[in-house]
């Protein structure tokens, strides 16, 4: 036998076009590309993320914060504003979901409600850190609180309408609320969740950190709330809605301190701080099928058809 045929086959090396020299940031540069080109259309890349780990990933590191920098603009700069890296509590798909979906309410020891109210994604939503100092008390009025405007869900018969509403704070780590809550060693709920991200959460209402502010803001009853406040720094609460009169409507909208509320858009609106999650700019019309996504951890089940098509495509053999 020569010693030709005695050597040992080498493996040929990578070329360019291989699959491992196109996998690493040329992919991403693309993906950016197209989600850039669709205005970071959340219910694209929701169903881009359900199609494998590797792009699942890509999402949570990159692309949950782009979609979010581009509905909310000042609010993520205000966010991350001396945060290490740049990072967010929870995660940018955490932020992103906080964005973009109404929580629903579960009743609660402290705030019943007759049956519960389900999650859904929303149209368009206000981010006020205006709103937020209406939700601290005194001693900790220098943490930094963006509110959104309470989601109106209809109960019914005689009773007021069920306002849901949401939150974060900026560098929760470092706020005085969570110092209080620490301090005070105040216990965590037993049977409530992060809807946003799944962390552990502390009541408000126990901690006795609600204001009569916070009432007056949201248009509800004296002591007809209730919210929580996860360790990531996300907020969610319930609130029963009061009638409004006339005199009530416009003092809102002549409020002093609107120009302080974030801008949202295709790289902000101002004047008008709505966010419509279709990725079109206020009055742009979504899909009327129902949507199940999937923002990060929490599954919200799917029956966009799209779905079926990114499966079949990737399995052809499959009768999804």
């Amino acid at each position: 036998m020569s010693g030709s045929q005695c050597q040992r086959s080498r493996p040929n090396p990578p070329n360019d076009d291989s699959e491992t020299s196109n996998s690493g940031i040329q992919n991403e540069r693309i993906l950016m590309l197209v989600f850039k080109s669709i205005n970071w259309d959340p219910h694209v890349l929701c169903l881009m993320a359900c199609v494998s780990r590797k792009l699942r990933a890509v999402a949570k590191r990159l692309l949950w914060r782009e979609l979010c920098v581009s509905r909310a603009p000042r609010m993520v700069a205000a966010l991350i504003n001396g945060a290490p890296n740049g990072r967010v509590g929870g995660g940018w798909h955490a932020l992103a979901k906080l964005l973009l979906f109404c929580c629903g309410c579960q009743p609660s020891r402290h705030f019943r409600v007759n049956q519960a109210s389900p999650g859904h994604l929303v149209k368009a939503t206000r981010f006020s850190k205006t709103s937020g100092r209406s939700f601290l008390k005194k001693r900790c009025q220098g943490d930094l609180l963006y509110v959104s405007d309470p989601c109106e869900h209809p109960m019914g018969g005689n009773e007021d309408d069920l306002g849901i509403y949401r939150g974060v704070f900026m560098r929760f780590m470092n706020s005085r609320t969570r110092a209080y809550l620490i301090g005070r060693r105040v216990e965590f709920e037993e049977n409530v969740r992060c809807p946003y991200c799944g962390a552990r959460v502390w009541s408000m209402t126990a901690a006795k950190l609600v204001p009569k502010s916070a009432s007056r803001r949201l248009g509800s009853h004296d002591g007809g709330l209730e919210y929580f406040v996860c360790v990531n720094g996300h907020l969610h609460g319930t609130c029963w809605l009061a009638p409004l009169s006339s005199d009530d409507e416009d003092d809102d909208d002549n409020d002093n301190d609107y120009d302080e509320e974030d801008d949202y858009g295709n790289g902000g609106v101002h004047g008008d701080d709505r966010m419509d999650i279709s990725g079109r700019i206020n009055g742009g019309s979504g899909s009327s099928e129902e949507e199940t996504m999937e923002m990060g951890d929490v599954a919200i089940i799917s029956t966009v058809k799209m779905s079926h098509s990114l499966i079949r495509a990737k399995h052809p053999g499959s009768s999804a």
